[in-house]
C-alpha cells in the first residue's frame, strides 16, 4: 500500500508538473497524461517485484 501511494504521488505530480497540470493544491491530470500514472504503477511494480527484487517500500521495512 505504502509502494502505491508513493509511486502515485510522485508520480503524478511529477507528470502533472512535465505536462503543466499542476494546482495550487497539488495536480489534477486530464486527458491523456491521466493514464500515464496508472502506467507507471504497473512499471514501477513489474520492476520492482521482476527486475530489482524488491519495490522501495519492501527493502525498506524487509518485507518480501
Amino acid at each position: 500500500m505504502l509502494d502505491f501511494i508513493t509511486v502515485f504521488f510522485v508520480g503524478g505530480y511529477a507528470i502533472g508538473a512535465a505536462t503543466g497540470q499542476t494546482t495550487k493544491d497539488g495536480f489534477n491530470l486530464t486527458g491523456a497524461p491521466a493514464l500515464l500514472p496508472f502506467a507507471l504503477i504497473l512499471a514501477y511494480f513489474y520492476l520492482g517485484w521482476k527486475v530489482l527484487g524488491g519495490t522501495l517500500w519492501q527493502r525498506i521495512l524487509g518485507a518480501r
